[in-house]
């Protein structure tokens, strides 16, 4: 396999290198849970959301299994139900358009901006009807959305707003923490995330407490206390193994999202000069906590193969934007109707990121790639 000057292979994400340095602490939030026997549920969880509410400076913290439970019952507690239309984009993961549909309302999508690939403000008068109930920008990448017209706009129309925030914690948006700008902040602690559990986890954030009372309610069977079942509910508990090592981690999120905006500092640094290298923007309204670096390039499948051959991981978010795919072929949308995320679903590529990626790996994926891109302008 050919390689660069700078040697090793890069991976895309190593979690080994994340945990390697705490992993006695690890073990020990652990060995608690087993030794309490608090497994689904109690003290842990409640430890968590008190420090997690306490880190966004919010009132309430809710664990729920996952991130899509996160983004799914603050919408249900909000009355969300069949025959609403929640607004939302098309460059997101699928969840956050399942979360809408498992209410059985509809998700009706606006392009982004192109400059910071999350939702364009502009498009939501035309995507207002009678039926609109709510609005959930997803914060993509590790940026905020721009929140502000959001907001207005729906305060002005008397809509929800949920902030998608599964890759954003820690982000702020002028200055406060994202996820507690609007009625509520849905995030994921999937094992890669900035703050990342186990194994799946979520929460929901929110200044409302009677929203908080309906969601940890619906969380657990709808009960108000065991067998006492108020409302129609479902098994969305957090687990103590995942709330134990959330808790270890948590205190090194902020450390961990500065090292990555140092890593992200350096790609810019390098690609800066590279007019085919597009590099992520950060908007004046926000700190970026960089989940994902992605860049565009054209021509991303051959610069992909280059990559890889030089033993450098990637990923691609998202490859079929959410109104592509087969699972909505029946909203109707076609082929340009969302042509900023239809773009960048051709040309971003998402280089290795998180906290331990050493400055030699950088000099490698950075190499590599600038090599890529010129076979690719040369061919």
């Amino acid at each position: 396999m050919d390689q660069s000057p700078f040697g090793n292979r890069v991976p895309f994400i190593d979690l080994s290198a994340h945990h390697s340095p705490i992993r006695a602490e690890l073990d020990r939030a652990i060995a608690e849970v087993i030794d309490s026997g608090a497994f689904a549920g109690g003290p842990f969880v409640e430890k968590f959301e008190r420090e997690f509410a306490s880190y966004c400076d919010c009132e309430h913290a809710i664990g729920v299994g996952s991130g899509t439970e996160a983004l799914w019952l603050p919408l249900l507690a909000s009355g969300i139900k069949p025959g609403d239309e929640v607004i939302t984009v098309p460059n997101s993961f699928m969840a956050t358009a399942e979360a809408i549909s498992y209410c059985g309302a509809r998700p009706v999508f606006i392009d982004v901006d192109e400059s910071t690939y999350t939702m364009d403000p502009v498009g939501l008068e035309a995507a207002l009807t009678s039926k609109t109930k709510a609005i959930i920008p997803v914060h993509l990448f590790g940026q905020p959305a721009d929140l502000d017209p959001i907001l207005d706009f729906a305060n002005e129309h008397g809509l929800i707003v949920i902030e998608d925030a599964a890759q954003a914690h820690g982000a702020h948006y002028k200055r406060k923490r994202a996820g507690t700008l609007a009625s509520a902040g849905c995030f994921s602690f999937y094992p890669g995330k900035n703050l990342g559990a186990f194994g799946e986890a979520g929460a929901v954030v929110t200044n409302d407490q009677d929203l908080a009372d309906r969601i940890r309610i619906l969380r657990d069977h709808g009960q108000t206390q065991k067998y006492h079942h108020s409302a129609i509910g479902w098994n969305c508990r957090m687990d103590g193994v995942q709330a134990a090592v959330l808790s270890v981690k948590l205190k090194y999120l902020d450390k961990c999202n500065a090292l990555r905006g140092q890593h992200a500092a350096a790609y810019d640094e390098a690609f800066a000069e590279v007019e085919d290298i597009v590099t992520p923007v950060t908007a004046d309204y926000a700190e970026h906590v960089y989940h994902i670096y992605a860049v565009r390039v054209q021509e991303r499948e051959h610069a992909l193969w280059l990559l890889g051959k030089k033993g450098i991981q990637t990923g691609i978010h998202y490859p079929v934007p959410i109104h592509r795919q087969k699972a909505y072929g029946f909203l109707g949308y076609g082929i340009g109707s969302f042509p900023v995320a239809e773009t960048l679903a051709h040309q971003l590529i998402s280089l290795p990121m998180f906290p331990e990626l050493t400055r030699s790996q950088i000099d490698t994926v950075v190499y590599a790639l600038k090599e890529a891109v010129l076979a690719v302008a040369l061919a």
